[in-house]
């Protein structure tokens, strides 16, 4: 077990003079601004720092204030959204915003858990940046501080909550999260720890074993499951027929028509799409394969005729799917996308 107060004190110092330099973090210690603390926090659940940086810039410039995105129709934050993946997240966010423009900012955890989409590291990160509520953030680089300190190879969520609570500096609880945050994203990474550069290792039980890259074990992920589908451009790149897609991840977005072929019967998929469509003349453009959270997808392309009205593709919320889709309209690309 960690001496708790020295690993503090140890941690602390090194955060205060190494602290990584990010615009959500203006502001006096819990006391920052919720909304651009919340909407960071959104942004960065499964987007590294660097990339989230230009995404958040970019949300902030189309909806500086709560209320500019309570106001703003759902295209118009899918679309400022566009890239960052995980939909649902915007949708919830711009829910949430709703409710907080009308009622005013949450003032504990327990209400910032009450908003849609709003789970309890978000809670525990924005309670703690900006009350100054103890809280103990957990996210994959917390969890893997955690299992090195105790050396513990397969941390369950409880056990590493657990112990993120034991050492949580009640004192400063949002400079507690971004500290060991900051040290799990820059020092005590996955594969190659930088432990001569670690505040802690004195207290370090994995790094006592030389062998600190070991723990946590990695985790057991499922397998993607491979599905085959057709889509239909009906127009070109810049101007084509779109649907508004449906489901949890990119639900709202709009795309291209899309059919999925069961059990990888592509002809027959591509003949139900274009009956669907009332579409004609179908020329195959190409292959994209595009991975999802438990999707594979190999979609096959074909441009076709319709008598439907056409939407600028520059101006439409688009996944990163449906922009490859439409990359195998343009003349200099080739027929294969991964």
């Amino acid at each position: 077990m960690p001496d708790t107060k020295d690993l503090q004190q140890a941690l602390l110092g090194w955060f205060d003079a190494h602290a990584r330099t990010l615009p959500w973090r203006a502001g006096a210690e819990g006391a920052r601004d919720p909304y651009r603390v919340w909407v960071s926090e959104v942004l960065l659940q499964q987007t590294q720092v660097a990339r989230g940086l230009v995404y958040f810039e970019r949300f902030l410039a189309a909806f500086p204030t709560v209320q500019a995105l309570a106001d703003a129709p759902e295209a118009d934050v899918l679309k400022a959204w566009e890239g960052c993946g995980y939909y649902a997240r915007a949708r919830n966010l711009h829910r949430a915003a709703k409710r907080v423009a009308a009622q005013g900012f949450p003032a504990s955890y327990d209400a910032w858990r009450a908003l849609p989409g709003v789970g309890p590291y978000t809670a525990a990160a924005v309670s703690s940046l900006t009350l100054n509520e103890p809280r103990a953030v957990m996210d994959g680089n917390v969890r893997r501080v955690m299992a090195r300190l105790h050396a513990e190879r397969t941390p369950t969520d409880a056990w590493a909550q657990a112990r993120a609570d034991e050492l949580l500096d009640h004192a400063r609880p949002g400079a507690w999260n971004e500290a060991v945050m900051d040290l799990g994203a820059t020092v005590c990474i996955p594969k190659a720890p930088r432990c001569g550069a670690c505040p802690v290792s004195a207290h370090c039980a994995a790094f006592a074993s030389g062998q600190p890259a070991q723990y946590p074990a990695p985790k057991v992920r499922a397998e993607a499951r491979a599905v085959q589908a057709v889509a239909v451009l009906i127009g070109d790149a810049q101007r084509a027929y779109l649907e508004v897609r449906s489901g949890r991840l990119l639900g709202g977005l709009m795309g291209l028509p899309m059919q999925e072929a069961d059990g990888g019967d592509v002809p027959g998929a591509l003949a139900a799409l274009l009956a669907r469509l009332g579409a004609r003349d179908p020329r195959p453009l190409g292959v994209v394969t595009h991975g999802m959270t438990h999707r594979h997808l190999t979609v096959h392309v074909y441009a076709a005729h319709a008598p439907h009205a056409l939407t600028d593709t520059g101006a439409a919320a688009l996944a990163r799917l449906d922009q490859k889709l439409l990359a195998l309209a343009e003349p200099t690309q080739g027929t294969l996308f991964t």
